[in-house]
């Protein structure tokens, strides 16, 4: 089964790249470049399933969301 999720990444002080997944609370990692943080972000999130699966704890549904796009004057 394939779920998909929103993947949210932020350069931090540092340089760093942080990726976080907003429906896996406390599901974060990071990385030098992007390809990086995400394939890192990817793997904490597996590995955050299969908890939660072990634990026959409920998976999170994925989030339906929208782009709102705003004109600047």
């Amino acid at each position: 089964m394939t779920l998909r999720f929103r993947v949210l990444i932020e350069q931090d002080e540092d340089g760093a790249l942080v990726a976080e997944c907003p429906n896996l609370p406390g599901c974060i990692s990071q990385g030098k470049t992007r390809a990086e943080a995400l394939a890192n972000i990817k793997d904490a999130m597996e590995g955050y399933l299969a908890s939660l699966e072990q634990h026959k704890e409920p998976i999170p549904p994925p989030v339906g969301e929208e782009i709102g796009e705003v004109s600047l004057k």
